[in-house]
């Protein structure tokens, strides 16, 4: 039977890094449930937003929380109103709700960083997949189009997109896929950027699978 390895885990330390940076011996699983709550938050608060993803740092006294966006300003609001707001409102969702003998003393620090082309992000990719099956747009036709938008970008020498569930309402689930351009996913050196997603459609879940290859990198 095949083994299947996420591309990113696949390729941790030699072309990509953690998305959460820190090293605790005592409070490990603290700083895990920590961190899968922050992303769980702000994927319902802001997930629809253009949002790639939360990249999480911490310091000693100071904890900063990265979110990666193709619509930034959304996020930030008016002379920075949305940040603070999210702020109050991670204290309140996520810190609180901690046991209190693991609540820490902590400057909270929230950045934004713009993703300036969202085809050039598999996430971002999957997103507009999703956000088309959810309105009802024939699978093929969004299949064909995300592919053609994602190839059409210079830096991607390759892309494939996978669907499975029951497309177009069929009462057997089936997959489909379309690839354009190369994909050595069995390369360590090649740099593909992958994400997962669902579709929430009338007839029933959709999975979406995005690979994105930019290239060989080498240190």
């Amino acid at each position: 039977m095949s083994h299947k390895v996420h591309p990113k885990v696949y390729r941790l330390k030699g072309l990509d890094s953690w998305d959460s940076r820190w090293i605790s011996a005592k409070k490990t699983p603290q700083y895990l449930e920590e961190d899968f709550r922050i992303r769980e938050f702000l994927k319902e608060k802001i997930g629809k937003l253009g949002t790639e993803k939360v990249e999480i740092e911490r310091f000693a006294g100071k904890l900063v929380v990265i979110i990666f966006s193709a619509r930034p300003g959304l996020i930030i609001g008016r002379g920075g109103t949305g940040i603070e707001d999210l702020k109050k409102l991670l204290e309140k969702k996520v810190f609180s709700k901690l046991n209190p003998k693991d609540r820490e003393k902590r400057d909270l620090k929230i950045d934004i960083k713009e993703v300036k082309d969202p085809w050039t992000s598999a996430a971002l990719s999957a997103q507009w997949v999703v956000q088309q099956l959810e309105r009802r747009m024939p699978h093929r036709k969004t299949l064909k189009q995300a592919i053609e938008k994602m190839i059409s970008v210079k830096s991607n020498q390759g892309a494939r997109v996978e669907m499975a569930g029951r497309l177009g309402g069929a009462e057997i689930a089936r997959r489909e896929w379309l690839r354009k351009g190369r994909m050595p996913r069995q390369t360590i050196r090649a740099d593909i950027d992958y994400a997962a997603d669902t579709a929430r459609t009338g007839y029933g879940a959709v999975g979406i699978k995005v690979w994105i290859y930019k290239g060989e990198k080498f240190e």
